[in-house]
């Protein structure tokens, strides 16, 4: 475990000459490398600073992370845009051996004006390890500059970031999108997006919004609408303003051997084919259905996703010179070792979670009439949708399950007829996994919650669902996690009668038995064994999204294929996978909790967000139209208003240089 020598956290100072500490400072885990056989020497944040080597240079190290906030500052207020540029000059003049036009008091004090007047996070956080230093260590830095002689550079980085990108698995960064909208550029913005994934629109409508449960604004009033926002600059780009995708876009493309097969269409593989693409490679995409999606395509009705919607974002596949071979299965018309036989330098396993796990009670058969299991379900709904198979339900429907399938399920039903449709789950409202915003569209449309409830025999009459027997559940006492339990109570079972149930509690990789064939190695979890860089045991082969993660989201599934897609160019090019710095960064912030996960004061008034239209509930809930509409120029720029731009600088001092890695 790697030693502080001496530093300042959260106002808590820690001096290992004189073996003092005026709190609790953090316990520092993973940190004694950045990489192989490199010491971090330093490390400082937004929060304060730590030494791990007593000859660090503080004036050098600070002159690193005030310049790199100097670069960032959107020049909005003058305390972060003169703050950051003075005393970054100052510094450099500093480590220089140079006169500086600052002494340590006036940095100070400008340090003091950005912390507590800046209008953004980036000004009120840059200054404070400055500040640590010069208040408790200013002894280090006078004796550095005292004989006016240069300050040797040291190696290291700096990293900037957010709560919101952090929380993002593709890392987008959402300041700066946003920052466009208000700027008035939606194209510039989705530009940011398009640099991590192809789908904007797709995720705009059906992201799970991990970046706006981290977003600050929360504390004041809302978090701010970034899927919103998101929609509406992947929207924007839509007839005149149309982006057109075409090979002449590719800055390096290689020769017609460098070509990498990617099977399953879904998000990984689109993302992972798309990066690919862009980095030159000829890229085939082989699919075992006709339609590009995977999941996206079959499991998320149109309600929410439109298929023209995905469609367009799909095709930027082909229009960037890749092929969908569709009708083409894994197992039944080609093995890897076929794709490796025809030439192909590297495979990418983008198989889905596309079978459902099944209830395990009492007369649970597929051949049942009126039982279905929620992805089987969902693809029966999207033939319906499509014209290609009508699907009719009526009477009571009842879904087992509380996750963003069922919800799909449960609204499907009601939109193909049934009289009522409801939700049976184990646990209580408050622990259900589905989105909170899709929970609020159901229970808007009528659908009825049985929570602490449970399955335990399917009841059947001549072949046919006719209702379920279920039992009461009851939470135990919180675990040593703080998670509560459930335990069915005695004698508590009383019968649902029902014309259609729909088992919605999980899914599985469909194809994992034809894919061990092919020496890839599963998990305990029956899922394919990737390691960091997504590799599998097969060399040449490597695997994301749902079939190494089990059943997750889109934006995960998009993010693993940008990390391939990654490791597949430094695997064909090198031959082995290169480190990746700003991964690195991450990690350090995540394993010790680094990132502030409270609000920094900024002068903001309450104004509530900016919320999608959409049609009456009484209305949509007999259709399959979209129900979310997209918002106005004009509501974007106000949402866009409502951003506290939280970044963040984060940098570490090492002992050798750090290995550039993948761009």
């Amino acid at each position: 475990m790697a030693e502080v020598a001496y530093g300042v956290w959260d106002g808590v100072v820690h001096d290992g000459r004189q073996g003092a500490v005026n709190g609790t400072f953090p316990t520092l885990e993973n940190f004694d490398e950045f990489d192989e056989g490199n010491q971090i020497r330093a490390f400082f944040g937004d929060r304060g600073f730590f030494v791990f080597d007593d000859k660090v240079s503080l004036v050098d190290a600070l002159y690193h992370y005030m310049n790199k906030a100097a670069e960032q500052s959107c020049g909005a207020c003058t305390p972060c845009r003169m703050g950051t540029a003075l005393v970054s000059e100052a510094l450099d003049k500093m480590r220089r051996g140079l006169d500086s036009p600052l002494d340590f008091d006036e940095m100070e004090m400008l340090g003091i004006q950005m912390a507590e007047t800046s209008l953004c996070n980036l000004g009120r956080t840059c200054a404070i390890a400055m500040l640590g230093v010069i208040r408790h260590f200013r002894d280090r830095v006078e004796e550095e500059i005292a004989n006016h002689r240069p300050i040797r550079a040291q190696h290291g980085m700096a990293y900037l970031t957010a709560p919101c990108i952090e929380a993002c698995p593709s890392k987008v960064n959402v300041p700066r999108y946003i920052d466009y909208v208000r700027d008035g550029k939606p194209e510039s913005s989705l530009g940011v997006l398009l640099q991590k994934y192809p789908m904007a629109a797709t995720c705009g409508r059906v992201c799970v919004r991990y970046c706006e449960q981290a977003c600050q604004r929360k504390f004041v009033d809302e978090a701010v609408g970034i899927k919103v926002l998101k929609r509406y600059v992947a929207d924007f780009q839509k007839g005149e303003h149309a982006l057109k995708f075409t090979r002449d876009m590719i800055r390096k493309p290689l020769e017609d051997g460098m070509k990498v097969a990617v099977i399953g269409a879904g998000p990984a593989g689109i993302s992972c084919a798309y990066h690919l693409l862009l980095h030159g490679y000829h890229v085939d995409v082989f699919e075992k259905l006709h339609q590009a999606g995977g999941m996206a395509q079959i499991g998320i009705p149109t309600y929410r996703l439109p298929k023209d919607t995905l469609a367009m974002e799909t095709d930027i596949i082909v229009e960037l010179g890749g092929r969908f071979l569709y009708g083409q299965q894994l197992g039944r018309d080609f093995s890897i070792d076929d794709l490796f036989d025809r030439g192909y330098k590297a495979v990418f396993l983008g198989l889905g979670c596309q079978e459902g796990t099944t209830l395990g009670v009492e007369n649970e058969d597929d051949r049942l009439e009126g039982y279905y299991r929620g992805i089987n379900f969902l693809l029966s709904v999207h033939d319906h949708v499509a014209g290609d198979a009508k699907l009719e339900m009526k009477g009571n429907v009842i879904v087992v399950g509380a996750g963003n399938v069922a919800m799909d399920c449960v609204r499907s039903a009601l939109r193909l007829g049934a009289d009522t449709a409801s939700v049976v789950y184990r646990r209580t409202r408050e622990d259900m996994p589905a989105d909170e915003e899709e929970l609020v569209a159901a229970e808007h449309e009528g659908i009825e919650f049985h929570t602490l409830c449970n399955p335990t025999k399917i009841l059947t009459e001549n072949g046919k669902v006719v209702g379920v027997e279920v039992v009461r559940m009851e939470q135990t006492e919180p675990d040593a996690s703080g998670r509560r339990g459930v335990r069915a109570i005695p004698g508590s079972e009383f019968t649902m009668p029902c014309d259609a149930i729909i088992a919605a509690i999980g899914q599985r990789v469909e194809d994992g038995a034809l894919v061990e064939g092919d020496g890839i190695e599963f998990d305990r979890w029956q899922c394919v064994d990737a390691g960091k860089a997504l590799e599998t045991s097969r060399p040449g082969v490597f695997a994301g999204g749902d079939c190494v993660t089990g059943p997750s989201t889109l934006i995960y599934a998009m993010a693993a294929g940008l990390k391939a897609a990654r490791s597949i160019d430094d695997w064909i090019q090198l031959g082995n996978v290169r480190f990746f710095k700003r991964s690195r960064m991450r990690e350090l912030l995540s394993d010790n909790r680094l990132l502030a996960s409270d609000v920094v004061q900024t002068p903001v008034r309450n104004e509530y967000r900016v919320h999608n239209p959409e049609l009456d509930p009484e209305l949509r809930k007999h259709m399959f139209e979209e129900v979310e509409q997209t918002i106005s120029a004009k509501e974007a720029y106000a949402e866009a208003q409502r951003c506290m731009r939280c970044y963040r600088v984060y940098s570490v001092v090492t002992q050798h240089p750090i290995p550039e890695g993948a761009v």
